[in-house]
């Protein structure tokens, strides 16, 4: 049957970005580079 115990998405975004090019890091690294981009 449709529907029962387990149907749905899984619980939790497992897609979500930990690491890489959107990493919280590397955006903080690229602000800090547009930042010193603009002094100059």
């Amino acid at each position: 049957m449709h529907g029962g115990k387990g149907s749905g998405a899984p619980h939790g975004n497992c897609n979500a970005w930990k690491h890489g090019a959107r990493s919280d890091e590397m955006q903080r690294l690229a602000a800090l580079l547009r930042g010193v981009a603009d002094d100059e």
